[in-house]
């Protein structure tokens, strides 16, 4: 995995560092907890270094370094590169100090450095921002001022090294694969939010435009076959048309064709009557039958539901026959509300669906299926040849 890809650039580049943030924000609070170790360390030992006012000195630059940076490490967008880079420069250098400010016998007997755990911060900074390879690159100057400037090439000195390093390439690591995971899931996510919206545009199209050319093709056969009485009206057939044909321009410039309101707003929450949505499909061929109370929902909810009910009832005058009824029922409970779609059509065989869906058919697929899932509910279907067709929709009231 290159570093370019999740370096820098990608992590800065915004918005999507929130598997980054807190590992950041530790590292930030790891500097200033690590500051304070290294100014108690220092003072339970300063009267024993060749030059303790040195020390002293350096410790005072590295809290006012400590303290201005602490919140530009705790977001990357807010730690560049060249800050990066003087913080390496203040690791090296009170590692470099320790050794000219500390008594050979000390160093030798394995004493720490000025700025001691601090330093390890330089590193997972780098870990964070570049990933393990620069973070094995900062570990490795760290390591080497420590070997060069305090000690020289100790069994100590090479352990600190390996520490730092297995720490920083660890945290570097896992820090890339989180990128790319969330890479991943932004790309995974933005699919399927697209995949919806042109389902979204698939029902609308198959339940207004689509229906309007069936109805067409319908009224012409019955023309071709001389049943004039039952041809519609051809006025009646062109508004129809320039309705279809208004919905189709609108869903081409990004509208909705119904009207939908924006997110948050209180049309967006505001219920409606579950009755009288499903009222507009009775008929001679199809009865209601509701609870004599109103049955509530979210007006979207209600309004997606009513068009799949719409759709189920569609499916009956289209392919049950121009006798068959159908029965609606619907039933409010606690958590869910159920409607039941029946007819006394012919039915349908068993595998017929799912051949549906494999020829394209928008029908059931997204018309019903397609909205029930997307209000997190769902749809049965039930049917015998010659036992006509029931299907049960249930949508949770909660979204």
């Amino acid at each position: 995995m290159a570093v370019s890809q999740h370096g820098p650039s990608g992590a800065v580049a915004a918005g999507g560092m929130s598997v980054e943030l807190p590992l950041w924000r530790a590292i930030s609070w790891y500097r200033v907890l690590a500051m304070v170790y290294a100014l108690v360390r220092y003072d339970l030992a300063y009267l024993h270094y060749r030059h303790p006012v040195a020390g002293w000195i350096y410790l005072g630059a590295l809290v006012l370094w400590t303290l201005a940076t602490s919140r530009a490490f705790g977001n990357p967008a807010r730690c560049p590169w060249p800050m990066l880079g003087v913080d390496l420069v203040v690791s090296v250098t009170g590692v470099v100090l320790s050794g000219a400010i500390d008594t050979p016998a000390r160093i030798a007997a394995g004493a720490v450095t000025v700025p001691t755990i601090w330093a390890a911060g330089t590193v997972l900074g780098f870990a964070a921002k570049g990933g393990w390879r620069l973070a094995a690159v900062a570990g490795l100057v760290v390591g080497g001022a420590n070997v060069l400037g305090h000690g020289g090439l100790t069994l100590g000195n090479v352990h600190d090294c390996v520490l730092l390093l297995l720490t920083g390439c660890a945290i570097g690591y896992v820090i890339e694969l989180a990128r790319a995971s969330e890479a991943t899931l932004g790309e995974a996510l933005r699919v399927e939010a697209a995949n919806r919206e042109r389902e979204r545009l698939s029902r609308d199209i198959h339940d207004g435009v689509l229906q309007v050319l069936a109805l067409v093709q319908r009224q012409a056969g019955e023309a071709a076959t001389a049943d004039a009485g039952r041809v519609l009206d051809p006025v009646e057939l062109g508004r129809l048309a320039g309705e279809q044909e208004r919905a189709l321009r609108a869903l081409m410039t990004g509208a909705s064709v119904a009207a939908r309101p924006p997110s948050g707003a209180a049309g967006a929450r505001a219920e409606q009557d579950l009755r009288a949505l499903l009222a507009r499909y009775e008929s001679d061929r199809v009865t209601l039958a509701v609870p004599g109370t109103a049955v509530l929902l979210p007006g979207p909810r209600a309004e997606q539901l009513a068009a799949a009910v719409g759709a189920a009832v569609d499916n009956v005058h289209r392919h049950a026959g121009a006798r068959a009824r159908a029965w609606i029922l619907l039933e409010d409970e606690p958590a869910v509300v159920t409607v039941s779609i029946r007819d006394d059509g012919p039915g349908f065989p068993a595998g017929r669906l799912a051949r549906a869906r494999l020829d394209g058919r928008l029908g059931v697929a997204q018309s019903i299926e397609g909205r029930l899932r997307d209000l997190g509910g769902t749809a049965e279907f039930s049917s015998e040849p010659g036992a006509g067709v029931e299907v049960e929709l249930r949508v949770p009231r909660e979204g």
